[in-house]
């Protein structure tokens, strides 16, 4: 890898490191500053960045086949995931539990990672595709996930509510909580104003980018509060384990199916796989947070997942460069 990407790297960990620091100093107050920090990212600043990228996207620039490429084995290893930690015998699992770990298994670092590698690896042509998969990458996995996880929300309510609600009340739930939220709603909304043609005001374009601005250092401080807050204790088999099926598992089906399935080669195939090849990305703490489930597992494979990347970053290059 190049230098620029092991500054970016760098420059991660620290900012994890100050906000491990601070929690740990007490001066972020006494309560749970991790579920206030995630609360301004989740209800402020996410949605601002949501609406503005989606409101935004240039459809007829989109690459159908690279998005094809990278989006179709990534939701397919989302989906395994989940559907293995659905189907297991619940005991005292959470509902959210599935999705979380589902989220952490396939959602990467797309931004602090993913662009300066793609530049530093692949030049201009490279970055251009890996924008495009950038778009996206949000709308589509942060959309799934959350229908998945309002569902099973629904379904919990359903079992222990006395005389729970029927199965169309419990749908009707499902629909209105995935629709009415702080990540679909604003999608929906940008949505909605890029089909109208209009562009965005300035003023408004400029306030969206400030808040939009501030999601990735936010977000890299709250894994060090969370770090601090929750702890490693027993997170670090599951932290692991989700690490393993990340970084191996999915751009090893992205692989297969961009080169065998789509017959992608050169530039377009590098660029899908080591999307998929990326860490954790730190939507997925956001995530956990929003459904108070799991966040020391989830922040302590973002950390685990980051540092094993340096690791088998080079060796996905390697493969990329032996297929041609």
């Amino acid at each position: 890898m190049s230098a620029q990407v092991f500054i970016k790297l760098f420059a991660i960990f620290a900012v994890v490191a100050i906000g491990w620091g601070a929690a740990k100093s007490g001066r972020l107050g006494s309560g749970d500053p991790a579920r206030v920090l995630a609360g301004a990212a989740f209800y402020v600043f996410v949605p601002a960045l949501l609406f503005r990228t989606s409101a935004r996207i240039e459809f007829e620039r989109l690459d159908v086949r690279i998005l094809l490429a990278f989006f179709a084995p990534t939701v397919a290893v989302l989906g395994a995931v989940y559907l293995f930690l659905r189907l297991r015998p619940a005991g005292g699992r959470e509902p959210a539990a599935p999705s979380v770990r589902a989220i952490t298994a396939s959602f990467g670092n797309a931004v602090q990672v993913g662009i300066p590698l793609a530049a530093a690896l692949y030049g201009e042509a490279g970055l251009a595709l890996h924008i495009t998969l950038v778009s996206l990458h949000a709308l589509i996995l942060l959309t799934v996930l959350t229908a998945l996880v309002e569902l099973d929300l629904a379904r919990a309510e359903r079992r222990t509510a006395a005389g729970g609600p029927r199965l169309l009340r419990t749908l009707a739930t499902t629909v209105r909580n995935t629709v009415i939220h702080p990540v679909i709603l604003p999608v929906l909304a940008g949505l909605a104003w890029n089909a109208s043609g209009l562009a965005l005001p300035a003023f408004v374009d400029e306030i969206l980018l400030t808040l939009g601005q501030a999601v990735v250092p936010l977000c890299l401080v709250l894994i060090g509060v969370s770090l601090a807050h929750y702890g490693v204790k027993g997170a670090v088999r599951g932290a692991a384990g989700l690490t393993l099926v990340k970084l191996v598992l999915q751009p090893l089906a992205v692989l297969a199916f961009a080169r065998f399935a789509l017959g992608l080669t050169g530039v377009p195939l590098a660029i899908v796989v080591m999307m998929a090849a990326l860490p954790v990305g730190s939507n997925a703490l956001i995530f956990a947070q929003r459904y108070q489930t799991l966040p020391g597992e989830v922040s302590t494979a973002i950390v685990v997942s980051t540092l094993a990347f340096v690791a088998t970053a080079p060796l996905w290059i390697a493969v990329l460069h032996a297929i041609g």
